[in-house]
């Protein structure tokens, strides 16, 4: 038995707790939270001035591309990026499975407990069997349009039934983006997962996406141009991208819209009346890594949306740490309350992935990690903010 105690205990799905103290088995699961009653017990480690908190979750990651970190220039732009992604990222197998185990290390490092991680090969597949940190792998399809179904499943199926983790772990079929998957690649997908399935879709990054789906033109042309692929079959809906991924998705299964760095408020509100299982991951340290902008926080704080957090990939981030993204919309939105990110850090994030039973919250008989933030001054996390991974 190991008692932890902090000046704050942020349950997350309860009060805040002052002076209180969690006490977890040798599992690491939680079998009491109390607050004190007089002075500190001589068997309670307790940190004053601090906050204990949940482990993050963190939604979106590319873990397979942690070997290309630095590699490619901030600030050009998703187009570009794709394309030094997509053209750059074969490298030695040593080289690639060595900096997925030192990104994975990084985030254990960081307090996250979970990931979201999107795979379109198998490379990260030992490490996760290590059963280090819980994963819900994404096998992403795409197909660039070009409709050639059977020949994209060849390529992803045997990426999907190799993924053979341990008990907790999950995977499903998602598509990559509107931009990138044809009406009957999206079809395929709608058919390969459960109702019980997340499915994830990076969503309306830049400003040519909706231009894309709104009137076949801008940068996305242009594009498909350069890798010499026909779009004669692609037709534009007159709508955002965000409306042909509610057409061919599945509303009862949970939907993790990523990025969503031109959304707006009537597409929250479209996408929250289509179901009720839209949940919506922002990756604010990529967001300006690529594209030197950030999501307008207000309008999903105004439609109640359910905000997660990413760190995306190192090829598009400095680093893999839940709090480093925190730290970045605090200080660019300080409105937003630290309870507030700490949900989406946290419970928010192990809701879109299915793992709330045990995951996400301080509650007994969970089994959620615990961190502990250290130099928060006025309930607010700032650069100065530090982590110590307890649990």
């Amino acid at each position: 038995m190991q008692k932890f105690g902090a000046s704050y205990v942020h349950t997350i799905t309860g009060k805040v707790i002052k002076n209180g103290v969690v006490s977890v088995d040798s599992q690491g699961v939680i079998v009491d939270v109390a607050s004190l009653k007089g002075s500190v017990p001589k068997d309670v480690k307790f940190y004053e001035g601090g906050h204990i908190v949940p482990g993050f979750i963190n939604t979106h990651c590319h873990l397979e591309l942690s070997h290309m970190k630095g590699l490619v220039d901030t600030g050009t732009g998703l187009i570009n990026f794709i394309g030094k992604v997509v053209t750059m990222r074969d490298f030695p197998q040593k080289q690639i499975d060595a900096a997925i185990v030192r990104a994975e290390k990084e985030m254990i490092r960081n307090g996250i407990v979970a990931v979201g991680d999107i795979s379109n090969q198998v490379d990260t597949l030992a490490q996760k069997a290590k059963g280090n940190l819980r994963y819900y792998t994404f096998v992403e399809l795409f197909d660039l349009l070009q409709g050639n179904v059977e020949e994209t499943m060849a390529q992803y199926k045997p990426v999907y039934e190799a993924i053979k983790l341990p008990k907790g772990h999950r995977k499903s079929y998602v598509p990559h983006a509107p931009y990138s998957v044809s009406d009957k690649l999206f079809e395929k997908i709608k058919t390969l997962n459960s109702q019980n399935a997340t499915i994830s879709i990076h969503n309306q990054e830049l400003a040519a996406e909706d231009e894309f789906f709104i009137h076949k033109k801008g940068g996305f042309v242009d594009f498909y141009k350069g890798f010499g692929l026909s779009i004669k079959g692609f037709k534009q809906t007159g709508k955002k991208s965000i409306y042909k991924a509610m057409d061919y998705l599945d509303p009862k299964s949970r939907t993790l819209f990523v990025h969503n760095t031109l959304t707006q408020k009537e597409d929250i509100q479209a996408a929250q009346k289509w179901s009720k299982n839209v949940y919506w991951a922002t990756c604010p340290n990529a967001n300006l890594y690529i594209e030197n902008r950030l999501p307008d926080y207000q309008a999903f704080l105004d439609k109640n949306a359910k905000m997660t957090i990413g760190t995306d990939s190192l090829t598009s981030n400095w680093k893999l740490s839940i709090l480093d993204e925190m730290k970045t919309i605090a200080k660019y939105n300080s409105y937003i309350p630290m309870e507030t990110l700490l949900k989406w850090a946290t419970i928010n994030g192990a809701r879109a992935l299915g793992m709330q039973k045990e995951l996400g919250a301080i509650e007994v008989g969970k089994k959620p990690g615990l961190n502990l933030l250290t130099k928060v001054f006025d309930h607010r996390i700032s650069d100065k903010t530090k982590l110590l991974k307890l649990v």
